[in-house]
């Protein structure tokens, strides 16, 4: 379906440019979209900020989500799949992956604080949606700040993910339903991870003009 994360991310722009020339603020969840949250918010002309989210896998299947943390502490899980972890074992990674969460918040935006929704039109960006965890939180987090509106826009969703988010959202747009979905890697032709670095150079996009110097 798509090149790459450039490629999904200039066509996800052209469906919501009809957001540009208002209120918008543009939240990329790292890594993956943070690549796509760039090409938004150039083409929408509108502030990028981060919205930091951790899955939590599976113990014995890691990149199978179990459930997803914001960095509020908001925990969100697939209650069939909990009940048969041992929680004592939840609990230590739900801890590990808000500490990694908070210390990617710190790398990737080097101090800068979050900008502020209240009152205007939020923007979550991600890669793609498998199970909607790490959606569900992300939402929930953004809820909190006092948005006008908050808007998920991804280039490719499972439709049962889909489902289960609709309810929590004002606006959805989405390039591609696959009623089978394996992997959102899947869709894309090139979909290499992205690294802390490369997020990093990303986010000078949005970096404040250094100030001048006095005499």
């Amino acid at each position: 379906m798509f090149i790459d994360r450039v490629d999904a991310g200039k066509k996800l722009a052209e469906a919501l440019i009809g957001y540009k020339g208002q209120p918008v603020v543009i939240h990329a969840i790292p890594r993956g979209g943070v690549v796509l949250g760039v090409e938004v918010a150039r083409a929408l002309e509108a502030p990028l900020d981060l919205i930091v989210v951790r899955k939590i896998g599976h113990p014995r299947q890691p990149e199978y989500a179990i459930g997803a943390v914001a960095e509020d502490g908001y925990v969100v899980t697939n209650s069939d799949e909990v009940v048969t972890l041992d929680k004592d074992w939840l609990d230590r990674a739900t801890a590990a992956e808000l500490r990694e969460a908070r210390r990617r918040r710190t790398l990737f935006l080097q101090g800068r604080a979050p900008i502020a929704v209240k009152d205007r039109i939020a923007i979550i960006v991600d890669d793609g949606l498998a199970t909607g965890l790490s959606m569900s939180a992300a939402i929930h987090e953004i809820r909190g700040r006092g948005p006008q509106k908050l808007v998920v826009a991804v280039p490719v969703a499972a439709a049962e993910a889909l489902y289960k988010l609709r309810p929590a959202v004002d606006d959805l747009v989405v390039l591609f339903i696959s009623p089978w979905f394996a992997a959102v890697g899947a869709f894309y032709q090139w979909f290499e991870q992205v690294s802390d670095e490369e997020v990093v150079e990303l986010m000078k996009f949005v970096a404040p003009p250094p100030r001048p110097l006095t005499v």
